[in-house]
């Protein structure tokens, strides 16, 4: 291994997809991976959507591609692979940011709500990854990435019971697959933030009490932005990752260190 480390960041040459890459997190990804070098893939619900931001990588010269794809459809994701290999003859990286969730009683929380959030924050990271990793297993390298969260790890007193069983459930496919596919050197770990400030929790955040509550919870007595997953999603991309794999890295302003 070189003794240069330098460049231990440097992603030039390399093809990034991003699942869920114009939203408030996978948007700051998304440019990150641009600017360290990396080819862009953008995965959403439509493809024409944040144009500006196409404009934004192609300026830095890298390539950019987007599909719309409905993430718990097998058959869009196998057609995107393909159509990616196609394109690029390689896939590198993985960043699932796509997610939700609905707010309920746990007493009242219906079937269907229930499935929706498991099937958005569980099984579309299931499917995205068998139908990516069959690409990174022929090649024999790649970097899989998700977005987790403390709630995967700390329970939340109220409506929040499928949102923390789905990462929860998440934390552990993490570590099954970078265990099932280590052999292949396919790197698998994720990133688990305390609250970011994006459109999924606007309204959550909306009540002046909530807001306050939330934040004096966290000892950096912040909420997160997008920003702050630049970092964690750079190291797990890079080679400064090549040695770390089934991981949970938690975000949080140190909730998780008072818990």
């Amino acid at each position: 291994m070189t003794s240069d480390y330098r460049n231990l960041f440097d992603l030039n040459g390399q093809v990034a997809l991003v699942v869920g890459g114009t939203g408030g997190i996978g948007r700051a990804m998304t440019l990150a991976l641009a600017q360290y070098g990396a080819d862009i893939v953008v995965a959403s619900r439509k493809a024409g959507a944040a144009t500006d931001l196409q404009q934004e990588i192609e300026s830095l010269g890298r390539k950019y591609l987007a599909f719309a794809v409905d993430i718990l459809n097998a058959g869009e994701l196998r057609a995107m692979v393909d159509k990616i290999d196609a394109t690029f003859g390689r896939l590198d990286i993985l960043v699932n940011t796509a997610g939700t969730n609905i707010w309920q009683k746990a007493e009242e929380y219906s079937e269907e709500n229930w499935d929706r959030v498991l099937d958005v924050n569980l099984k579309g990271v299931f499917l995205t990854c068998r139908e990516v990793g069959r690409l990174m297993i022929r090649q024999r390298k790649g970097k899989i990435i998700s977005i987790s969260s403390v709630r995967g790890k700390l329970g939340f007193p109220e409506n929040y019971t499928a949102y923390c069983a789905s990462k929860g459930g998440l934390n552990l496919y993490t570590k099954c697959l970078a265990a099932e596919w280590a052999k292949y050197n396919i790197n698998v770990n994720a990133i688990a933030p305390t609250f970011i400030e994006t459109p999924l929790v606007a309204d959550m955040l909306a009540d002046q009490e909530t807001y306050n509550k939330l934040v004096n919870r966290i000892p950096l007595h912040r909420l997160g932005v997008p920003a702050d997953l630049v970092g964690a999603t750079l190291f797990f991309a890079s080679r400064a990752s090549d040695f770390i794999t089934g991981q949970i890295l938690y975000v949080d302003g140190g909730v998780t260190c008072t818990q």
